[in-house]
């Protein structure tokens, strides 16, 4: 971006309460994607600033005294805690110091705390909504009444696929507020041809948070029986979280262990190396019992970016990215057997699997390109200036 453009693109800014964790570079792909607007990042927390480097960027320093108000707003009310007086000053002292036209908050869960500032805001606000922070609805009502709030005060409220809207208006969110607006991801320009292993020594990845809704408990008893009849397959898992023991502990139940490479987080590159080394990619998503769920896996869509096929499930976005037996399969959640079954028959079938590969980065490169995406999300903006 130019230096005029600079100068006379409008601001908007950017609240993330934590900027950035490791596995956000869907935000910043986001931010650095804009043309037209001048972007400012307000954050509570600086994490990982030699990954993510941007200026400007406004530290709002926690209110010292706040765990008193959580402490009323848990107790008493029932609530969640809200910004403090000192820290909503600070924000809106930023917002008019920096000229913002527009402020976009990330994700609905950190916007419930927020309240102060959406009803003092001088600038139309957005509210984002990723995945997480939707929970299906099964919500208390405190939290219930918190959005409905958040759904009023908003200019625009934004999701990353059409499934995750449908639950923001099942929540009262009223639809003509809603945009989507999908994840930037990188991408090649040209497709590299991938063949199928020789010797049946599949490499099947799954790239993702350790958690539940990620069904990485499925993907090892898939897994596990695959390579009954294809010894030589090998699973990596990318990704830290909470479930990563009880993983471990069903690898060794499912004696699989040697055959299973926990490699923890990847920095962006070494992901990517690890796409173009492996041939499969497995996520198969599932709503928990607190109705936790995806909007689009970013490591999904990445993958199939660099041709891989994918074995997924009926949930969520994932059907607005992937076509079962085009991109892949897409299969039933929770349905082990419908998982090995597509990963025999694309291990036996290399027509199919070279179709799907050409398949999946077609798909990414038509309807997921970053700059149709940012194009998109500046417009959407462009809704709200005056």
């Amino acid at each position: 971006m130019s230096q005029s453009s600079i100068i006379s693109s409008p601001r908007i800014a950017f609240f993330c309460s934590t900027f950035l964790q490791p596995e956000m570079w869907h935000i910043y792909r986001q931010i650095l994607a804009l043309k037209n607007f001048t972007p400012v990042v307000l954050t509570q927390k600086r994490k990982n600033a030699e990954t993510f480097p941007f200026e400007p960027l406004h530290l709002i320093p926690r209110d010292k005294w706040r765990f008193l108000g959580r402490f009323f707003e848990k107790h008493i009310t029932g609530l969640p805690w809200q910004l403090s007086e000192s820290e909503t000053s600070a924000m809106l002292q930023i917002l008019r110091g920096e000229d913002a036209k527009i402020l976009h908050v990330f994700f609905g869960n950190v916007a419930v705390h927020l309240l102060p500032l959406l009803r003092n805001s001088p600038v139309p606000i957005v509210v984002s909504f990723h995945g997480a922070d939707v929970a299906g609805g099964r919500i208390s009502p405190q939290i219930q009444k918190t959005l409905e709030e958040i759904f009023a005060r908003a200019a625009l409220i934004g999701c990353r696929s059409r499934a995750l809207g449908d639950d923001l208006v099942k929540l009262g969110c009223p639809a003509e507020k809603l945009r989507v607006f999908r994840t930037l991801i990188p991408q090649k320009t040209v497709y590299e041809p991938r063949t199928p292993p020789e010797n049946g020594a599949w490499r099947i990845l799954q790239a993702c948070r350790l958690i539940e809704k990620k069904g990485l408990d499925l993907s090892l008893r898939a897994f596990a029986e695959f390579s009954k009849t294809h010894p030589e397959a090998e699973f990596f898992i990318a990704g830290e979280g909470p479930e990563k023991e009880k993983l471990q502990k069903l690898a060794e139940e499912l004696k699989i262990t040697e055959k299973v490479h926990l490699v923890g987080f990847l920095s962006q590159p070494r992901l990517q190396e690890l796409f173009r080394k492996t041939h499969l990619f497995l996520h198969p998503s599932r709503v928990t019992e607190e109705g936790d769920r995806e909007g689009i896996p970013n490591a999904m869509l990445e993958a199939m970016a660099e041709g891989l096929p994918i074995i997924a499930t009926e949930h969520g976005g994932i059907p607005e990215a992937a076509t079962n037996e085009v991109e892949g399969f897409i299969v039933p959640e929770n349905d082990v057997p419908a998982l090995v079954n597509a990963l025999g028959i694309l291990a036996k079938d290399d027509n199919r699997y070279q179709e799907m590969s050409k398949a999946a980065f077609a798909r990414i490169h038509r309807e997921f390109s970053s700059a149709a995406q940012a194009a998109n999300l500046e417009k959407i903006y462009g809704e709200l200036l005056p």
